[in-house]
């Protein structure tokens, strides 16, 4: 059996569970790190012990998947917070050196996130001084790179000079400062692929736009690849949690030899140009570099691919684009003219009725499933249909998580069907989990709690601490609830909901064990 290593980018399910649950639903074998040794949102994890259980756990397995922002800075958050030398860096990625020195014929896949800037002010995930000058430094970011690369109008160029003599210098510089000094790491991590040290490296772009720091990041990096003529092993696109499931994918189809064919389906005309939230380019450009990074390519033809990915898409873009929170009636007026669900839902019942494997891709708004289209096809019996589905956070999360399970599952579906067998209830149960969370949890039950449950208890959006098991015991009667009034088709008396918890003790995600019983 192919043993891979697996070190995620943090404690949360999505990064330390998700790549899990779908290597269940496959005859490889992934080993990851126990929970003791990884941080806890701004805590980072043991780099030392991280570290010590890398080399013994890669000695004798055949690939390791590996966060750098694990290995270097103890996690994601961390890696916003730290006072770490470049040195220091240096000394922590040598971690992989030796790695491949203790097992030669370790293949490593790497991955390392170019930090993120958020448009807002909150030190939830940054920097304390991020609660009062986010906002600003963002903006600083976005308006230095539009002026480098096309120039400012006069209006702007007012508001950057009152911008940057309204921030403290010290709080500039250290934000930037850690800037440059991760981006540095990226820099050495492409150096480790040019000198053979990593076979494979992802650099995800997290929560990004058009113009900013990362924007400027990016285009250095990518002339280091071109220049190292490294194209086709580093890859750089927009995402963030999702990499553990993508490069998951990416060795099992090399490990079967698999290739998928994947034939994509849109909701919306405009769709595939539309440029999501938090992404700097088209979901079309990003749908590409998800499967090709996942192992997969884009076919022509339904009937000569391994599985149909419909991609409810957004038929605007950036600050256009609804976030799950919003009420529906507030959506821009393309949600209502230039996307049509009827026929959508009609398409997913005609390629399934054809004997083809379908996944569902829900990006048409952000954090969550779009519920007018769940709520169609729960009410015409359409779940039953569907073999994979994500709609989480953001639409690279979503894209790099539909599709590595989507592949996995099609490689299987090809020889079993759908057996009965556990690697199916695993994947099932995975399915079902996404519907549970992404739908249930994200759309509908966190928003609900929020807004009327949360003051009463005494807690608020950001911390749930203090009220940790009444929160999830009202977060698991609703999800329940939710089973009973939308998951019907899908024999919900087979599964079990065993546990729920809040992993960073707030509101934002959630984390759930869901078993399904044997036939």
């Amino acid at each position: 059996m192919t043993s891979i290593v697996y070190l995620p980018l943090d404690e949360r399910p999505c990064n330390a569970v998700y790549p899990v649950q779908i290597a269940a639903a496959t005859d490889l074998k992934l080993v990851t790190p126990p929970d003791s040794i990884l941080g806890a949102k701004k805590t980072p994890a043991d780099t030392t012990s991280i570290a010590d259980w890398l080399l013994e756990q890669t000695a004798s397995a055949d690939r390791l998947i590996v966060s750098l922002d694990m290995l270097i800075y103890g996690g994601i958050v961390p890696s916003r917070l730290h006072s770490l030398s470049l040195e220091e860096c240096r000394a922590r990625l040598a971690t992989l050196e030796a790695c491949r020195r203790n097992n030669p014929r370790l293949r490593i896949y790497g991955f390392n996130l170019i930090m993120r800037a958020p448009a807002y002010s909150s030190n939830d995930e940054e920097p304390e001084y991020y609660a009062d000058y986010g906002a600003q430094l963002s903006r600083n970011g976005w308006l230095q790179d539009k002026q480098s690369r096309e120039g400012l109008n006069e209006e702007e160029q007012a508001e950057w000079q009152a911008l940057l003599a309204g921030l403290p210098a010290d709080v500039l510089e250290d934000f930037t400062g850690r800037r440059r000094l991760n981006a540095a790491v990226n820099a050495m991590a492409i150096e480790a692929v040019k000198n053979g040290t990593i076979d494979f490296l992802i650099i995800p772009l997290d929560d990004n736009a058009k113009y900013g720091y990362t924007s400027t990041e990016q285009r250095r990096l990518l002339l280091q690849i071109e220049e190292h003529r490294l194209m086709d092993r580093v890859h750089v696109y927009p995402g963030a949690d999702e990499i553990g499931c993508t490069l998951f994918s990416r060795v099992f189809c090399e490990v079967k030899g698999y290739k998928p064919e994947i034939y994509v389906r849109f909701s919306a005309t405009a769709g595939p140009l539309a440029i999501p939230r938090y992404e700097d380019r088209s979901l079309g450009e990003s749908l590409k570099s998800q499967i090709t990074a996942a192992g997969g390519f884009i076919g022509d033809h339904a009937s000569e691919a391994d599985f149909v990915l419909m991609v409810n898409s957004p038929p605007v873009g950036q600050y256009d684009m609804a976030e799950t929170s919003f009420p529906y009636a507030n959506r821009h007026a393309a949600y209502f003219s230039e996307t049509n669900l009827r026929e959508f839902a009609q398409a997913i019942r005609r390629y399934a009725d054809k004997g083809y494997m379908v996944a569902l891709a829900d990006v048409a708004t952000s954090n969550g499933s779009d519920r007018p289209l769940m709520n169609l096809l729960s009410g015409s019996g359409l779940l039953p249909a569907l073999s994979a589905y994500a709609a989480w956070n953001t639409t690279g999360n979503t894209l790099g998580t539909v599709i590595s399970h989507a592949i996995v599952e099609s490689y299987y579906r090809k020889e079993e069907g759908r057996a009965g067998n556990e690697r199916s209830r695993n994947s099932e149960t995975f399915f079902v989990s996404r519907l549970l969370e992404d739908w249930g949890y994200q759309a509908l039950i966190r928003s609900d709690i929020g807004e009327n449950h949360l003051a009463a208890l005494g807690g608020n959006y950001f911390d749930v601490a203090a009220i940790h098991d009444e929160v999830t015991a009202l977060v698991r009667s609703k999800m329940e609830d939710f089973i009973g009034e939308y998951l019907q088709d899908l024999q919900p008396e087979r599964f079990r909901l065993e546990r729920v918890y809040m992993p960073w003790k707030r509101m934002f995600e959630v984390g759930l064990d869901l078993r399904l019983a044997a036939e």
